[in-house]
């Protein structure tokens, strides 16, 4: 197997809950993406005084575009790294775009959150869907960038650390975990954590552990944001309970969040080692 993620940025995964990859998928792919969402935009992409809702949401497309920007080797070479060989399927969808716009507006979906992996009692509602601790359902979170974002133009906030905190709250809560909201809920009580922002050229991939805090935030710049957060669906669920099992990068994470729930304070240098080999 090809190793795209280098040691050092396995073990940024581990302890920031993300990596970055540049230049995951071609220009020219998101360009041809781009086409697609413009031609669905109910606006001119070349007049920006009709570009008057801070955003607008698209729903799924599984137009070869969009399957071909998160089926790349780089792109499976790093999900085999971070989650295990034979543990993900392969995307078919990019999910909803939430298509960002230059506005004096504040959209009303900048709050923090982590992102649900599986339905509740009323699969219609994703409010009431659900996350666990052995994250059913998701191994990655993505942020695939289809056009250059600079700190101006709404990058994703995402909140440095911040999984092992979730990981810390699920651990509570049995297999039925907590839902979106209830989860959402919670996090402002959480440990200040740093923010980094998901800037990028088009065709730039955060990957994230399933439960990094993240939000959105208003677009100040000039030119529209077009990001897709499709989900790395598992196969079976994670495995972190203690065992003789070659634990991924993605399990490890939850386990030192967990150790140190055990031991408080700092994090111990020796555990980490044991974790990382």
């Amino acid at each position: 197997m090809s190793e795209i993620l280098s040691k050092n940025e396995i073990e940024q995964f581990i302890l920031d809950g993300f990596v970055r990859i540049d230049n995951a998928f071609s220009q020219e792919v998101a360009g041809a993406a781009l086409d697609i969402l413009w031609e669905d935009l109910p606006c001119d992409r070349s007049d920006p005084t009709t570009w008057t809702e801070p955003v607008i949401r698209l729903g799924m497309y599984t137009d070869q575009p969009f399957i071909d920007s998160i089926s790349t080797p780089k792109l499976h070479n790093a999900f085999n790294q971070l989650v295990g060989v034979d543990k993900w399927f392969p995307c078919r969808s990019v999910g909803t775009f939430p298509v960002r716009f230059p506005s004096s507006q504040v959209p009303i979906d900048t709050g923090k959150h982590v992102d649900a992996s599986f339905p509740g009692t009323d699969p219609g509602n994703y409010m009431e869907w659900r996350v666990n601790i052995k994250s059913k359902g998701r191994a990655l979170l993505m942020l695939v960038l289809y056009s250059d974002v600079s700190d101006a133009d709404a990058p994703t906030v995402i909140y440095k650390g911040s999984h092992l905190d979730v990981a810390r709250v699920l651990s509570k809560e049995d297999d039925w975990g907590l839902s979106f909201m209830t989860l959402a809920n919670k996090l402002e009580l959480l440990p200040k954590r740093e923010e980094v922002y998901a800037t990028g050229k088009a065709g730039t991939v955060y990957l994230c552990h399933p439960f990094l805090v993240h939000s959105a935030q208003a677009h100040r710049g000039n030119i529209p944001k077009f990001m897709a957060q499709p989900p790395l669906l598992l196969k079976r669920e994670l495995s972190i309970g203690d065992s003789d099992v070659d634990h991924s990068p993605v399990e490890r994470a939850i386990r030192l969040a967990l150790k140190k729930q055990e031991r408080g304070g700092h994090y111990k240098r020796l555990f980490f080692d044991s974790l990382f080999f």
